[in-house]
C-alpha cells in the first residue's frame, strides 16, 4: 500500500461505464474487436474458460463485459429476451467507414445508415448475442426549436 492519494475513478475510466454480459464473451470480445473497433485492455479469465471481467477500449472509453453467471449473480446475455433490454450508443470519428467495416465484418444491421433529425448520421446494429448498439457522427448543429418542429412533424 502507497501514500499516494486514490484517484476516483481510476485514471482512464470514464464515469459511467457500460457493463455487459455474454454467453460467450471470449468470442464477443473476438467480434467487437473485429467487427466495431475496439481495442482489448484486460481480460480476466476463470479456470472453466469463463471470463469474470474484462475491458475493452474505444477512443478513451471503457466499456467492460464478462461472461454470463446466471446462478451467481444473475447476469446473463440478451438472446433469450423477447423485447429490447437497452442498448449501447458510441460516437465515432468516421461513421460510414465504422458502418462499412461493421457490415463487412457480419454485423447484422437493424437500422442503415441515417441522417437524423438532431444532427447525427446514425446505424444501428446488433451483435451476435442480441447486444443493441447506436453508432453516430454529429455531423450538423441543430436548435431545440429545430429538433421540436422536427418531432411535431413526425406526428
Amino acid at each position: 500500500m502507497t501514500d499516494q492519494p486514490v484517484q476516483n475513478p481510476p485514471p482512464n475510466i470514464q464515469r459511467i461505464v457500460p457493463s455487459l454480459a455474454y454467453d460467450d464473451a471470449p468470442a464477443a470480445i473476438e467480434f467487437l474487436c473485429r467487427a466495431f473497433g475496439f481495442e482489448e485492455a484486460m481480460r480476466m479469465p476463470r479456470p472453466d474458460g469463463r471470463i469474470g471481467h474484462a475491458e475493452l477500449t474505444l477512443h478513451e472509453n471503457t466499456l467492460m463485459l464478462a461472461s454470463a453467471f446466471i446462478e451467481e449473480v444473475g447476469i446473463g446475455g440478451p438472446g433469450g429476451l423477447t423485447h429490447l433490454h437497452g442498448s449501447v450508443s458510441v460516437y465515432v470519428d468516421d461513421v460510414d467507414a465504422h458502418f462499412a467495416r461493421a457490415e463487412a465484418e457480419g454485423a447484422t444491421i437493424i437500422e442503415p445508415l441515417t441522417d437524423q433529425f438532431w444532427g447525427d448520421r446514425t446505424y444501428r446494429a446488433e451483435d451476435p448475442e442480441g447486444h443493441r448498439w447506436m453508432f453516430q457522427q454529429h455531423v450538423r448543429e441543430v436548435s431545440q426549436d429545430e429538433m421540436a418542429a422536427a418531432l411535431e412533424s413526425m406526428g
